[in-house]
């Protein structure tokens, strides 16, 4: 342990039923209310009935905790709430022919064999072969479901005499296509990934005919995991912002990069060395993928305590990585698990359904920003949920240590839907911006400084594309981030000044989620009321939010507008300052 990647390779990846011949509903949000969790529910080997989608685990354990009644420990329970082992992992994943398909953006042909049937499979990289002339191996340092990592050193070359960890896959474990992409994709993220402190250092990728070799930096301080153990599960307030500082920072530099790690806990972050204030590195890219900036994936992947919500459901993006680091960050403060059950299926419920104790020691002790900053970190909504960079701006962490916030990508997908937006909503979310606290104008004075304003205070094109390209890596290519700039193409005849800024970073669902929303919103809609609210024409309404023909605006809008006096009311004004969603529209056609 304590190597990079020398953590044992646990499957990571849940179940997924195949789409086609599958009669039972695969949506969590389908479990009835108040449903019993079963104590035997998981038995290896068969499926949840509540969680049709996943297939448990064979239950391994390190410590087992006395049985409920006295009784012999059930092979099929989990470890307890106090955060004393890592939760075995979920199975390996049965991928749905459709999701390949959908992934590569074509009709593949590449066979994924069902149980028991056998396929001829590529399982050629195009990876240098010169491993063993290259590299001298030490010894093993872990091992895992799907492989083990070593020690080696550098014999030749620019890091001649370098110590590192090498991770190596038997390509005898690749048994599924879906399983070789996984592989080809873990090196494409960590080659295209570069240039973080606190991001593992990648080397090279070499093959032969049995092994798949991926050339690591070599991580002698051990797992996050393991400080926090020896530690009883507890950190001091300070203590845990160091660890947090580190994490944000490097999630914020891969989301903006259009990578998405999809399983983030403490097994996966590694201290460069043993000295207490060492970097942390993230590691393990393996369930990794690029994602476009409007972009949802579907692929139920991760580990149980840290799965996101959306990720059940099927439909999510970064802020899924989120939920993960508030998650970590409720361990780190409290030496609890935020969600807690005797089964993994048990634990999908309470992800889905049950809300976080804040009332048991030792939160009652710690100061009201920790509480706010797990809380916003852990909001089911992912749109409500706080970016990477955001959180490094609350007021909780922004003094630690001079930390620094970096550039925020949900800052340029704000922006995007602010430009496309109707001259009417822009008018509103002016009206919205002049009623940010301190503290909400503190992120986006930060990010309005990180784009490089010009000497007037304004913003530019210009200004937007060197800012997001200055420490811009491969991925970012691969994600499609770049296009981004195409939709503020109108920033090129035009500049944008910080109190636009304001109203087009900010974020509605966010400000939605603040005990003071009522305020904010109804402060807002008084200044619209004495600066732009006049008599609207509901067909000029629907014509400014872009309504079609086809869609009965009359039905879409008609509480929108006063009777009074034709102008917009304030449940309008709310509504417009979301926007018209596909999803509503839905509801009435």
């Amino acid at each position: 342990m304590g190597l990079c990647t020398s953590k044992p390779q646990r499957p990571n990846r849940f179940s997924v039923q195949e789409l086609e011949g599958h009669h039972g509903s695969c949506d969590p949000s389908s479990i009835p209310k108040g449903s019993p969790t079963p104590k035997n529910e998981i038995i290896s080997g068969k499926q949840s009935p509540f969680f049709p989608f996943y297939s448990p685990s064979p239950a391994r354990f390190f410590k087992k905790s006395p049985a409920p009644t006295g009784g012999p420990q059930s092979a099929s329970s989990t470890p307890g709430r106090i955060f004393r082992r890592p939760f075995p992992p979920p199975s390996p994943a049965k991928h749905i022919k459709a999701f390949l398909a959908k992934r590569q953006g074509k009709k593949t042909s590449t066979a994924i064999p069902e149980d028991g049937e056998e396929v001829d499979l590529d399982k050629r990289f195009g990876f240098s072969k010169e491993f063993t002339s290259r590299l001298e191996v030490g010894e093993e340092v872990g091992r895992g479901h799907f492989g083990y990592t070593c020690s080696a050193r550098f014999k030749k070359g620019e890091h001649k005499g370098k110590q590192v960890a090498v991770k190596v896959i038997p390509k005898a474990k690749m048994t599924t296509a879906i399983a070789i992409e996984d592989v080809r994709r873990e090196v494409k993220i960590l080659r295209a990934l570069t240039g973080h402190n606190n991001l593992i250092q990648f080397y090279d990728a070499f093959e032969d005919q049995d092994n798949v070799y991926i050339v690591m930096e070599l991580c002698e301080g051990g797992e996050l995991l393991d400080r926090i153990l020896s530690r009883g599960g507890k950190y001091s307030e300070e203590d845990a912002k160091a660890v947090m500082v580190q994490i944000l920072n490097v999630v914020a530099f891969c989301h903006l990069q259009g990578v998405v790690h999809r399983d983030l806990k403490p097994e996966n972050f590694l201290y460069a060395s043993k000295d207490e204030n060492s970097e942390l590195k993230a590691i393990d890219f393996g369930l990794s993928d690029f994602v476009k900036p409007d972009e949802r994936l579907n692929d139920i992947v991760g580990s149980a305590y840290y799965v996101a919500p959306e990720v059940l459901h099927r439909s999510y993006s970064i802020e899924a990585d989120i939920w993960s680091i508030g998650v970590i960050a409720y361990i780190l403060l409290c030496g609890s698990r935020p969600f807690w059950a005797r089964t993994e299926s048990g634990i999908f419920r309470a992800v889905l359904k049950a809300d976080p104790s804040f009332d048991e020691a030792p939160w009652p002790s710690l100061s009201l920003e920790a509480k706010d900053f797990v809380k916003r970190l852990l909001n089911k909504d992912p749109r409500k949920r706080l970016s990477a960079a955001q959180a490094l701006s609350h007021p909780w962490i922004r003094n630690y240590n001079n930390v620094k916030v970096p550039l925020d990508i949900l800052i340029f997908r704000l922006m995007k839907a602010y430009m496309r937006s109707s001259s009417l909503r822009k008018a509103a979310l002016r009206a919205l911006s002049k009623t940010l606290t301190a503290d909400e104008l503190y992120y986006l004075r930060e990010q309005f400084t990180l784009l490089g304003p010009s000497k007037n205070g304004s913003l530019t094109l210009d200004n937007i594309r060197t800012a997001l390209m200055k420490d811009a890596t491969d991925a970012m290519k691969e994600s499609r981030i770049p296009d981004l700039l195409a939709s503020l193409n109108a920033l090129q005849y035009r500049r944008m000044d910080f109190e636009e800024f304001c109203a087009a970073a900010l974020s509605v669902h966010q400000l939605e989620a603040l005990d003071r929303w009522e305020q904010h919103s109804r402060c807002a809609y008084e200044l619209f009321e004495k600066d732009g609210n006049r008599a609207i024409i509901i067909e000029e309404l629907a014509s400014e939010l872009g309504l079609g023909p086809s869609i009965p605006v009359h039905v879409v809008l008609q509480d929108w507008i006063r009777h009074t006096d034709g102008k917009l009311s304030f449940l309008g004004f709310v509504k417009l300052l979301h926007g018209v969603s596909s999803r509503s529209l839905a509801k009435v056609q």
